[in-house]
């Protein structure tokens, strides 16, 4: 299969190759990116290497902590990769993060926390990512590890495991915003942005998205308040149990594995002004056939914006956790075998390349069979 995409696979590499100080490491993720790639049960060091060609993953391995090459620049060659072949100024970011499950205490960043993958608390590595989905396409362009303070507060515990000493703690809202920002500075063509409680709760986030002017729709607490008057405030469970029967509207936030996600929805505005001349609401999702089931939402955006739309980027971000899914069930995503915090970056940069990949693959094929479109007046 991989020699049939050799062509495409070469454009792309082609792309981040200067990245590479040396030829052998450039050589080395190029066979580790093929790697990932190929139809194999598990993508560890030893599948990996044996699909090379090598007689051990010693150097496959070498080439995820070779200070060699430039990761970051490695991942902005891909965030642009996927922007030149799916982007569109009505696209949405996505943040959210994922946990990778590990043994011991020697990986960066490992400690039991709470893993959404996993449903409980585990032993496990937390990645926050930033997704863009288009309706081309939906692919992950940034990648920070998260490091709890029980790591960033042990120096020598962070060298161990080469972590650079002006890396210090920063939460995943903080994470979310250092990638979007990466996003705005790299031109990346988007209109909203979307994630889930853990950050729609986060008044540091929300805040600098609205003085940014950029327009949200991000999952919340029933207990979250908001400006209900000129000096009060009012839980969002509290406001939407306001709303009246006949205001609900039953719409579909997207297509799911069983077809259309309907559910129903209604808005209430924030009483408060904006800065842009812009508007607040939240946004309620309540399920059909359990009306007791409700799931509440904080708003920005301009006014007119309409409730679909709304209801649209809220379904839209599902599509990161899509993008979690072809990462590590199609190109290995969370199976590396890796300690260092330059190793996790350097296997997780090429696992979202070879993704990217697919996903650009997929949609020049679905293009090739769409009708065409209509020429601009």
């Amino acid at each position: 299969m991989v020699g049939s995409w050799d062509a495409g696979l070469e454009e792309l590499f082609f792309r981040f190759a200067h990245r590479f100080e040396r030829v052998e490491p450039r050589r080395r993720a190029w066979a580790y990116v093929r790697g990932l790639l190929a139809p194999l049960e598990r993508r560890n060091g030893w599948t990996l290497a044996e699909q090379a060609g090598h007689v051990s993953p010693d150097g496959l391995q070498g080439m995820l902590c070779s200070a060699a090459w430039d990761r970051d620049a490695v991942r902005d060659d891909v965030r642009d990769y996927v922007v030149e072949r799916i982007g569109d100024p009505a696209g949405v970011l996505v943040a959210d993060e994922t946990g990778f499950i590990k043994k011991g205490r020697a990986s960066a960043g490992v400690q039991r926390q709470y893993s959404g993958t996993a449903g409980k608390t585990e032993n496990c590595q937390i990645g926050t990512f930033l997704c863009y989905a288009t309706a081309r396409g939906r692919a992950l362009i940034d990648r920070e590890l998260y490091l709890p303070k029980s790591w960033t507060d042990d120096r020598d515990r962070c060298r161990a495991a080469a972590i650079p000493e002006e890396v210090g703690f920063a939460t995943k809202p903080q994470q979310a915003q250092a990638m979007v920002e990466r996003a705005i500075e790299a031109r990346v063509p988007f209109s909203w942005f979307t994630a889930d409680e853990a950050y729609g709760q986060n008044p540091g986030l929300r805040g600098w998205l609205e003085d940014q002017d950029i327009a949200y729709v991000m999952a919340t607490r029933c207990d979250d308040e908001v400006p209900s008057g000129l000096h009060t405030t009012l839980r969002v469970d509290e406001l939407v149990a306001r709303v009246r029967a006949g205001a609900w509207q039953r719409l579909s936030c997207g297509d799911g594995a069983r077809g259309p996600r309907r559910y129903d929805w209604a808005r209430v505005p924030i009483r408060r002004t904006f800065a842009h001349g812009r508007c607040g609401w939240v946004l309620a999702r309540r399920s059909i056939s359990d009306p007791g089931e409700i799931a509440y939402y904080v708003c920005f955006g301009r006014r007119g914006t309409r409730l679909r739309e709304l209801v649209w980027v809220a379904g839209g971000r599902w599509s990161v956790e899509e993008s979690f899914q072809t990462a590590k069930n199609e190109v290995g995503l969370d199976q590396y075998q890796v300690r260092r915090y330059d190793a996790w970056y350097a296997h997780i940069t090429l696992a979202m390349a070879a993704a990217a990949f697919l996903v650009v693959t997929r949609a020049a094929e679905a293009a090739k069979g769409a009708p065409p479109q209509a020429s601009a007046a």
